[in-house]
């Protein structure tokens, strides 16, 4: 059976900077495919040219066997996208949001009914159909935003930052609604997020940096290939954080704050010995996905995903997720 998902010697570049750089991956139908990069790395790209919205500038990219260049409307026929950013009518209500969607995807009417009520249930949302979208918590909209993308049954679903700015309760229901739909359908999704946990028991991950594919593999593969076990630290001010740095090399600056590969016990023994009174705090981090993207890249992804929920609670959205 071919791949869900086929990506071969792809290059994109936007005002002669180059920010896809000859990527290429596979990705079997029925898997869970994440992709992590800080801001910039090139994966809005490499989603937007998968779901044909942008061409790649050489390269080739197969969806269920579909080229995308040569045949986008039948590509788009076999995906569903949920986007970083918003894109329902808040002057609609959920099922008239539906209800386009279906159109558009030239869907019977009684096929458009049946589906609508069968994704409004799926997201818990059946009591709020004839609800106007712009009244619904930001939690609603994605759940609503996840219904509409499968409403024309596709084999595969793109999510790009699908539970960015939510509370953690909605984003395990909303991960809890796609792993049920990937053992019930066989489900192809990929999706790339800065919450680094949503994906620990993805199928394979993914991690693109200026444009290139610098590891990939299972959670477990990347552990034991690129994990170590980190100190995180918080000196009490720049004159220890200097000092740090001019002994330990290796120091991976985080704002204000440190991180220091463990090499070994006796390494962070000798450590804590001449630094712990001049800290304000201390944490170990042992191997995970989470210490991999800080091995490989140098930064943290938590704290960007932390800095883009804050800024648009500021910016006056909702905050209630129900």
């Amino acid at each position: 059976m071919s791949a869900a998902i086929s990506v071969e010697n792809l290059f994109a570049s936007y005002g002669g900077k180059t920010v896809l750089n000859d990527v290429s991956f596979s990705i079997p139908r029925g898997a869970s495919f994440a992709l992590l990069g800080p801001n910039g790395a090139g994966k809005t790209t490499l989603v937007s040219i998968l779901c044909t919205l942008r061409l790649p500038d050489r390269g080739r990219a197969q969806i269920a066997g579909i080229d995308v260049v040569r045949q986008p409307a039948k590509a788009r026929e076999t995906i569903g996208v949920v986007f970083q950013d918003s894109s329902l009518d808040d002057r609609l209500s959920a099922w008239e949001n539906l209800e386009f969607h279906g159109l558009v995807h030239g869907l019977a009417p009684k096929v458009r009914h049946a589906r609508a009520e069968a994704v409004l249930a799926l997201v818990e949302l059946e009591d709020w159909a004839d609800e106007i979208v712009r009244n619904f918590s930001g939690g609603m909209r994605r759940r609503l935003e996840i219904a509409r993308a499968l409403m024309h049954e596709p084999t595969i679903l793109f999510l790009d930052e699908p539970t960015v700015g939510l509370d953690p309760q909605t984003r395990q229901r909303i991960w809890s609604y796609l792993d049920r739909l990937r053992r019930e359908r066989n489900l192809t999704v990929l999706t790339t997020t800065h919450y680094i946990e949503e994906v620990e028991t993805a199928d394979q991950v993914c991690v693109i940096d200026h444009g290139s594919i610098i590891a990939q593999g299972t959670p477990g593969e990347l552990k034991a290939a690129h994990g170590s076990r980190w100190l995180h630290i918080v000196p009490r001010d720049e004159t220890t954080a200097t000092e740090i740095e001019i002994a330990y090399p290796q120091a991976q600056r985080l704002g204000a704050n440190l991180a220091l590969p463990v090499a070994s016990e006796e390494m962070a023994d000798a450590f804590l010995a001449a630094y712990r009174n001049r800290l304000e705090e201390i944490r170990f981090q042992e191997p995970s996905l989470e210490s991999v993207f800080l091995s490989l890249t140098g930064r943290e992804l938590r704290d960007r995903a932390d800095g883009q929920r804050d800024a648009q609670r500021s910016s006056g959205r909702r905050g209630g997720q129900r």
